[in-house]
């Protein structure tokens, strides 16, 4: 006989799958409960990753675009600076978002259990609390939404003084005069173009011959480009074999052929691993990917009846966004409820300077599926808000399918590509063509307007790919 149920669903972890599975579910009239070891709401995003590292990048922004307009004040950032005066204000940021979502919560009537949950079976989860003192709640319904860490390899020791990882890249006392970041994935571009900016050496270090190879081409050569520009390196096709302080004041990174690099901080960016370790999930027989990631199927459920998992806890996209919707969905399934609408329009942002983004359809994906495309392109430099802004460097573009301008994909580089993106990620949505950014108003200025100015390019190249009898025909109508 099964023990009576505490809750209708547990959820391990605070992080973005955890709070949106259990508000789903209180939403839908059940009594749900979040289990979390840290002291603030919202796991590792909110605390080590995207709200500290975002506000660092706002700093950086500031010193640069403030060295660029210098003309009459003598401005400079010393070595000697405090990373905490760059980071100032985060506190109170991460001290809002965690009273907010503490309060959301509450007016949810979710219940946050203190403490790290370790399973015992599908049903019972243990909380070992800081005190020593445990307990075993009981549900039917348990979502794994424990998050993810950074990921370590055996040649390179993180000792998190000289050789650092990104959790304690922030805690740095004070800003490196130079800095060997090994890597090319998304942590490791963002953090390297943030240092950068900051005025330190930066040299980026990986196998691959350009960084931030899931991206199209041209937002690659766009990223590298701003990066050299800035005074940052990139020593591509280079095997890190390992990193050792010599004691006094550098680290030294030995590459694979016997080159030496060397360097005041070594930051290590391998990307992350779930945080799977030590819960319990031996005891369940759970079925666990090569890559270390919990497998689940279309609707989260893993092998394990009433055993769910959302977030980074199953790999890729490992983004925010992306894990709150999972979270939701797994909620929904859990109680056998219908699931929203499938989207595979998840938008991809790269906060680098300069920002990337990207949705739908690539070049490189239209290319392998031999769909017929048009890109139309607008530079930033023909855009007034982007001169305005100081940042006139970078590049919109619509893929759109030639024979109908069907808007398929949205890339973005530089101002505010972020939040551009999700203008077209509704285009596409809606099937919209190219058309509809010309046919519609925008507010001037502002960097919308290179929606505009891509869709007359793509009109342009359909135009000149017509019968010159049908150009005329519509010159003339």
């Amino acid at each position: 006989m099964q023990p009576p149920a505490d809750f209708d669903l547990i959820c391990l972890g605070s992080g973005p799958a955890g709070q949106k599975a259990a508000i789903q579910a209180a939403k839908a009239g059940f009594h749900a409960a979040i289990i979390e070891r840290e002291p603030q709401v919202g796991g590792s995003c909110l605390l080590s990753g995207t709200i500290p590292s975002k506000a660092l990048r706002e700093q950086a922004l500031r010193y640069r675009r403030m060295r660029g307009s210098a003309t009459s004040l003598a401005v400079e950032l010393r070595g000697e600076a405090p990373l905490s005066a760059l980071l100032h204000g985060v506190d109170a940021v991460i001290a809002a978002q965690d009273r907010y979502l503490q309060a959301q919560l509450a007016r949810n009537q979710v219940d946050l259990v203190r403490g790290k949950g370790v399973l015992l079976d599908a049903n019972r989860v243990e909380v070992q609390r800081l005190d020593g003192t445990r307990s075993i709640l009981h549900s039917p319904r348990i979502i794994l939404a424990t998050g993810s860490r950074p990921r370590h390899v055996s040649a390179i020791e993180v000792d998190h003084e000289h050789v650092l990882d990104s959790d304690s890249i922030l805690s740095l006392p004070y800003l490196p005069r130079s800095l060997i970041v090994l890597g090319s994935g998304v942590i490791a571009c963002e953090y390297a173009s943030i240092f950068v900016a900051l005025g330190c050496a930066v040299t980026l270090v990986d196998k691959a011959a350009e960084p931030l190879g899931f991206l199209d081409p041209a937002l690659r050569a766009g990223f590298l480009e701003a990066f050299r520009a800035m005074g940052g390196r990139y020593r591509a096709q280079a095997e890190v074999e390992g990193a050792r302080f010599d004691g006094f004041s550098q680290v030294e990174v030995s590459l694979k052929g016997g080159d030496t690099l060397a360097a005041d901080i070594v930051f290590a960016a391998f990307g992350r691993v779930a945080n799977l370790d030590g819960i319990g999930l031996d005891r369940l027989n759970l079925a666990i990917n090569a890559r270390g990631h919990v497998q689940v199927n279309e609707r989260f459920q893993t092998n394990i009846p009433g055993v769910y998992a959302a977030g980074d806890a199953i790999g890729p996209p490992a983004l925010a966004c992306a894990a709150a919707d999972q979270g939701r969905r797994a909620a929904l399934a859990a109680f056998g409820l219908p699931p929203p609408a499938a989207t595979s329009l998840v938008p991809t942002g790269v906060y680098t300077i300069p920002e990337i983004a990207c949705v739908g359809l690539s070049q490189t994906e239209a290319a392998a599926k031999k769909i017929d495309v048009i890109v139309g392109r607008a530079d930033f430099g023909e855009v007034a808000r982007a001169h305005i802004a100081g940042e006139p460097a970078g590049f919109l573009a619509i893929i759109c399918e030639r024979s109908t301008a069907r808007v398929l994909g949205v890339q973005a580089i530089g101002e505010s590509a972020t939040e551009l993106v999700h203008l077209g990620q509704a285009a596409i949505a809606h099937s919209a063509s190219a058309d509809f950014f010309v046919e519609q108003i925008f507010n001037f200025p502002t960097m919308t307007e290179a929606y505009r100015i891509a869709a007359f390019d793509v009109m342009k190249q359909r135009a000149l790919l017509q019968p010159s009898h049908l150009r005329l025909a519509r010159a003339a109508g």
